[in-house]
């Protein structure tokens, strides 16, 4: 009997799927033309940063980011591999490879499953790195014409997606060695956000694009961060030094585009201003927020309950979102900006400055409320860690 795709259950392999409505596939990887074109048509506020006059910007500061930006890619000899983080059977042979596999996955087992699940939620987004390096690809006047263009942007960008490139290669590599995830679900949920694609405001503009950026590289490092400090506590050295590893890759990252985008501050304090309240009005959408694993619980949303989990098991909180604003704001001086705003970049400015108070205050009437309603515990299955409940 084929198995039932809508429910929870271990990953059918590809002999038990029946090829059946290949449409529904079709459909829904199907652009949406023209709901794009209506939807760019309707937003004059970032279109204006495609004109070129904004875009020459980012020639000038070719040689600024020559200096100021590449610098801080490490060269590949110096940067680690996914093989100095986990065994490697060539280095260590059957033996030593089997005694370290042993010793990995007995330390895993320690792991709680709300970790995993946040682990594995970090992987799939890390993962689906294609689709990352297609965004600065898609900023008008930075992009990669050619593939192997020798402007520093370009440059930049292929380097960066170097680096991130590993992230999801050893965090994959660990849970395939650890045996407590489901790695056929994993693997197809990877497959499925790729087709998927990503949500993202202003796609072209590389004003908006870096800004956005900025804030999802200090996103990731907190999460790893965090993920690292709790592996540590329950025993696995091996997984907080993988996490650990990437979280200062993600610091690293985070420092770049947060000086292009205090150098846009600088050179167009107006346009820089607009385009971050253009962005914090409609809030940063996580890269991975499409996610599905094809059999999560019906009419859930598994970014969603993922997202609930990191919340609750301290990984990446609500509080997390308030202080990345507070630290751009504070980082890029939006609070000191002066001369040479226009009246949309004053209230650009005083939107922006008064979003961590207002963040700060729905997080407070979210806690008064939940405090005043009864105690009450939801769990929801996850296919990646064989179906068992998480607490959200």
């Amino acid at each position: 009997m084929a198995a039932d795709m809508n429910k929870c259950s271990p990953a059918p392999r590809p002999a038990d799927i029946a090829a059946h409505d290949r449409s529904a596939v079709a459909s829904a990887i199907k652009p949406n033309k023209k709901k794009q074109q209506q939807e760019e048509e309707g937003d004059e506020e970032w279109l204006r940063y495609l004109e070129p006059s904004k875009l020459e910007v980012f020639d000038e500061l070719e040689p600024w980011v020559e200096a100021n930006v590449l610098p801080l890619l490490k060269p590949v000899e110096a940067a680690w591999q996914p093989s100095d983080m986990l065994p490697d059977p060539a280095m260590l042979g059957a033996d030593g490879f089997h005694a370290a596999c042993s010793e990995l996955r007995a330390r895993a087992a320690g792991i709680p499953d709300a970790h995993l699940v946040c682990l594995v939620g970090n992987m799939v987004t890390e993962e689906a790195l294609p689709t990352y390096q297609s965004i600065p690809n898609r900023f008008e006047g930075v992009r990669d014409l050619t593939g192997d263009s020798a402007t520093a942007w370009a440059r930049w960008i292929r380097g960066w997606s170097a680096e991130e490139n590993r992230h999801g290669d050893v965090l994959n590599r660990y849970l395939f060695l650890s045996g407590r995830v489901d790695m056929r679900r994993v693997e197809t949920t990877v497959h499925r956000l790729i087709q998927s694609g990503m949500v993202m405001n202003a796609a072209r503009s590389p004003y908006h694009g870096f800004i956005y950026v900025a804030f999802q590289e200090r996103a990731t490092s907190i999460s790893h961060g965090n993920t690292a400090r709790l592996a540590r506590e329950h025993g696995d050295a091996a997984l907080a030094r993988v996490c650990g590893a990437i979280a200062s890759d993600e610091k690293r990252h985070e420092a770049a585009y947060t000086r292009v985008v205090g150098k846009l501050f600088e050179v167009d304090p107006d346009g820089a201003v607009r385009a971050l309240a253009y962005m914090m009005r409609r809030r940063i959408t996580m890269p991975a927020s499409l996610m599905d694993d094809g059999c999560h619980a019906p009419g859930g949303d598994l970014f969603a309950d993922y997202a609930a989990v990191a919340q609750q098991a301290g990984v990446y909180r609500a509080s997390d979102y308030r202080g990345i604003v507070e630290h751009l704001i504070k980082q890029w001086r939006v609070e000191e900006l002066g001369d040479g705003l226009s009246g949309e970049g004053r209230r650009a400015q005083e939107y922006v400055c008064a979003l961590p108070h207002k963040i700060r205050r729905l997080e407070e009437r979210a806690h008064h409320r939940s405090a005043q309603r009864p105690t009450t515990t939801k769990s929801v299955p996850f296919s990646w860690i064989f179906c068992r409940p998480v607490n959200l």
